[in-house]
This record gives C-alpha cells, sequence and structure tokens, in this order.
C-alpha cells in the first residue's frame, strides 16, 4: 500500500492537543487522545511527536506565537494609545480578559505544566523573557519590566481561579504603585 502524502498531519496533531487540553487540561492529553481529536492514526502522533513532552513543547510554541499571546502582539498594543505605562497595561489586560477565558486558561495551562514538565521550561522561559524585554523600554529596568510581569501573571492567574470581573481602577492602580 502507498503511504498518503499528507503534508498538514503534523500542524493537525499540533491544533488536537490544543483543543484537547483546552477541553480536558493537560491530564487529558494523550497520544491516542490526540490522534482521535485530529482523525490521524495513533501511529502519526508518535511519528511526529516521540514523546508526549515534544508535542506539549510544539503546542505552547504554537499558542505562544498567537497574536493575543506573542510577545510582538503586547509590544504593539503597548506601543498603541496615549496614558502612562499603567493605563497601558490596564487596557492590553482588559482587551485580554473581554475576550476568550477559556482561551486564557488554555495558555496558563501550558504554561503552567512547565513547572512539572522540564522540556516546557525553555519555551516558558523564552516566553517571559521576550515579555520582559518588551516592557523594559516602558518600565525603565529590568527589573520593574520582571515586576510588572510577575504581577501581569498574578492578576490573570487571580482572575481565572476566582472568575471575578476585571477592574480596571484597580489594576491600574496596583500597576501604578509597582512602577512607581
Amino acid at each position: 500500500m502507498a503511504r498518503r502524502y499528507d503534508p498538514e498531519r503534523r500542524q493537525r496533531i499540533i491544533d488536537a492537543a490544543i483543543r484537547v487540553v483546552g477541553e480536558k487540561g493537560i491530564a487529558g492529553l494523550s497520544h491516542r487522545s490526540a490522534a482521535a481529536e485530529a482523525d490521524v492514526p495513533l501511529g502519526s502522533t508518535t511519528y511526529h511527536f516521540k514523546t508526549l513532552d515534544e508535542l506539549l513543547v510544539a503546542a505552547l510554541r504554537q499558542v505562544n506565537g498567537e497574536p493575543q499571546t506573542a510577545v510582538e502582539g503586547w509590544e504593539r498594543m503597548l506601543g498603541e494609545g496615549e496614558g502612562s505605562l499603567a493605563e497601558r497595561i490596564t487596557r492590553l489586560l482588559g482587551r485580554l480578559v473581554e475576550g476568550d477565558r477559556g482561551r486564557m486558561l488554555l495558555e496558563y495551562e501550558l504554561y503552567l505544566a512547565a513547572l512539572r514538565r522540564a522540556a516546557l521550561r525553555p519555551v516558558a522561559a523564552e516566553w517571559l523573557d521576550g515579555l520582559v524585554e518588551v516592557i523594559i523600554p516602558y518600565a525603565g529596568s529590568p527589573a520593574t519590566a520582571r515586576a510588572l510581569v510577575a504581577l501581569i501573571d498574578g492578576l490573570l492567574i487571580q482572575l481565572l481561579l476566582t472568575g471575578r470581573e476585571f477592574d480596571a481602577d484597580e489594576t491600574r492602580e496596583i500597576l501604578a504603585r509597582v512602577i512607581a
């Protein structure tokens, strides 16, 4: 039997893995669940991704590269409009939380999986360091930029955990205190 040429199969598997994690969490992802979601043979997932960590790295890289998550997207959004850095970050966070919270949950689930999966740590660190670099010109120092990135993560994780509504005034005040 001739082998079927399917140049998009690897990408379909990555997309399927992202959907599985979005619906069932990291614990729900396996080669089998990704294959079923991508509608490909199980052997295809193990051919393209020898380990589950390889598949998770590809998924995290893709999610980190999407416009709402990409460092370049943050750079563009911070450069838009007027106002203080606290106001700009507050607007950016407002846009993020007004969007799909399920998507934010997926992003953080993949990002926080790096706590237990060493293969994901370089990808997560690359995104964090890139975001710090984007914020430095606005924050004035690497330390302030890193503190702001940590604060942004903390604020977003708290919103996801509690289900609370985004409070722009409170967020702006918190950011202004760290920036000062």
